[in-house]
């Protein structure tokens, strides 16, 4: 996908912050994923827009992540460029609106347990729900995360998108569509100027509180969570959406008797049946082979079909 032309120009845009045939293994939380043609880190955004529409220019796929907490990367790897956002677009800040609350304004690139330790600190409520939660705010809002408690609809007042030819433009909530663990723009913001928006942050309307008692929530959220959650294994939380009703993914999935089921290094959690972790040297293609044989065990024994919460990505 890249030509001599197009590494000499993201050299000496980039410098440092770019690398070619870059290992995404090295950029999820699964830790695994072939390479991508080239992978980089704006340090700014107006690096950020000059790359974006430099590859619309140029007809070059891009991939825009964060942590890659939620991404699952195929062994062939990724065509044209990953672009992470973790550099250029990470401040926080808030804003007094009076009898409408304080709104916070978290930049895509800003991680989640960031936005939740300011609110926690400015003794503001609404954000507690995430603690725990990994990844950046922009996956947070595209994915509409959430647990039992809340989600990010319940809290986000609007958000902000860069289109591809570097415009930006505010949506307010009342132009979005909410799904279960999906955030979709409404039709009249699709297609704008052609091509795919990037959500490049977010303003979350909270309430003030007592700082101390948001802190003593949060531990107890924080600490059930822990708990629940295998740790010490690479993953990506949980892998299966939760079907509308009925059982939880991670129930039928145990009472599928799939727990501790592995291929290669890929196994399903004996902690939590919802997590596939990598116990060593596990590659995509294993943990793909778990997702086919959790689909058709649970299609088969419960006709649930399951999807995929986590994106995958790749050739």
């Amino acid at each position: 996908m890249l030509d001599s032309d197009s590494k000499i120009w993201l050299e000496s845009r980039f410098k440092n912050s770019v690398r070619f045939d870059e290992s995404m293994s090295k950029h999820t939380s699964l830790r695994v994923g072939g390479a991508a043609d080239a992978f980089a880190m704006p340090e700014t955004p107006e690096e950020l827009v000059a790359l974006i529409k430099w590859c619309r220019q140029k007809d070059i796929p891009c991939l825009v992540i964060g942590d890659g907490t939620n991404l699952l990367v195929k062994d062939s790897g990724i065509r044209g460029i990953v672009i992470v956002l973790t550099k250029c677009l990470k401040s926080i800040s808030k804003k007094d609106m009076g009898s409408n609350g304080i709104i916070v304004t978290a930049l895509a690139g800003a991680r989640m347990q960031s936005l939740c330790t300011f609110a926690i600190k400015n003794g503001l409520k609404g954000m507690n729900f995430a603690i725990g939660m990994p990844g950046t705010v922009g996956g947070g809002i595209m994915m509409n995360a959430g647990t039992a408690y809340e989600s990010i609809k319940g809290v986000l007042d609007s958000i902000k998108i860069l289109l591809p030819d570097g415009h930006t433009k505010i949506i307010m909530r009342e132009n979005l569509d909410f799904e279960y663990r999906k955030l979709s723009l409404k039709e009249e913001v699709k297609g704008v100027n052609q091509g795919q928006p990037i959500i490049i942050g977010g303003c979350f309307c909270l309430k003030p509180s007592d700082p101390q008692k948001l802190k003593k929530n949060a531990d107890e959220i924080f600490k059930a969570r822990k708990e629940k959650q295998p740790s010490g294994s690479p993953s990506a939380g949980c892998f299966f959406k939760n079907p509308l009703s009925g059982e939880t993914a991670g129930e039928l999935i145990d009472l599928a008797g799939l727990k501790g089921k592995s291929i290669g290094g890929a196994e399903i959690s004996l902690k939590h049946a919802n997590f596939i972790i990598n116990r060593g040297r596990a590659s995509a293609s294993d943990m793909l082979g778990l997702i086919e044989l959790v689909q058709e065990t649970v299609s088969k024994k419960f006709n649930i079909h399951l999807e995929p919460e986590i994106k995958i990505v790749g050739r």
